[in-house]
């Protein structure tokens, strides 16, 4: 099972590569269901994970110049804190009850995925730095990522867009380093009471960073879009999987149901005018409609 866990971190990190943010959010259920760590190791681990994946991908964005420093690692100090805070509190929840909330994050990724990004306005380079909200933002999104091991990337990107007004090209280098510094500091909470497997972490990090490169030279040639929506339709179908092992056999297949009915409704949103999904899709797949 060990040499298929790693088989299967490299896809994680061509999933990673190629998106940018996002492939973070299999990394848990590959070791809790693959590797066969229990819940607590499993998202201590995907923490070096996603650390260390984000480090090496924020090096290529550091050399381009889109990374603003000053703004990430305020924001990433913040989410160090929160970060660590929550692996420490993490210790006194059930690992049921983390892998729920992991999955509860999952549908809310996937939902931002499908929805896409909005063309989100950069402020004027001499604006007023937002301190005190990028820090309260940082703390929140830290404290999430240290409890359930998810990067947040799809909540530090337009946290840095609209509150540090960073255009999005620099806000997703930014908020590289910003995953990469609450990931290590909630692995750290961790670590004051779970013990991992150091063989088995890095030899599934090392195999995520390869992926991730060659994830990042595939991205020219794969429609980024298509790609992403199609990666938000199976993080929802993996969220069913740990609903119905974590909670109910039947929680888990309504789940799907309502994914199934979800994908429906939006190719029937893809072929007539009329869209009663339109705010939850977004204007990028109902307008389509008009077409």
């Amino acid at each position: 099972m060990i040499a298929l866990t790693i088989g299967l971190a490299v896809f994680v990190g061509v999933a990673l590569g190629m998106l940018g943010g996002g492939g973070s959010i299999l990394t848990v259920p590959l070791l809790a269901y693959v590797a066969g760590m229990d819940a607590k190791q499993a998202i201590a681990t995907s923490l070096l994970v996603v650390g260390a994946t984000s480090a090496i991908g924020a090096i290529s964005h550091a050399r381009a110049g889109r990374v603003q420093w000053r703004t990430g690692l305020i924001f990433g100090a913040a989410g160090m804190a929160g970060a660590y805070a929550g692996g420490v509190v993490a210790r006194f929840i059930p690992g049921t009850v983390l892998l729920v909330g992991f999955a509860v994050m999952m549908v809310a990724t996937a939902v931002a995925m499908l929805r896409g990004r909005k063309d989100l306005q950069a402020r004027d380079a001499g604006h007023q730095l937002p301190v005190p909200k990028i820090v309260a933002e940082g703390l929140i999104v830290g404290l999430v990522t240290g409890l359930v091991g998810a990067g947040g990337g799809f909540l530090v990107v337009p946290a840095l867009a609209l509150l540090g007004g960073l255009p999005m090209p620099v806000a997703v280098g930014t908020s590289l380093i910003v995953i990469a510094m609450k990931s290590f500091a909630g692995l750290a909470g961790y670590l004051s009471s779970v013990q991992i497997d150091w063989g088995v972490a890095l030899a599934v990090t090392a195999a995520a960073v390869i992926g991730a490169l060659a994830g990042a030279r595939l991205t020219a040639k794969v429609d980024p879009d298509a790609l992403r929506k199609a990666f938000g339709w199976f993080v929802l179908a993996m969220s069913s999987v740990i609903l119905a092992q974590e909670i109910h056999l039947g929680v888990g297949i309504a789940a799907a149901a309502l994914t199934t009915f979800a994908g429906a409704a939006i190719y029937g949103c893809t072929r007539y005018e009329i869209c009663p999904l339109r705010r939850l899709i977004g204007p990028s797949v109902a307008g389509r409609a008009a077409a």
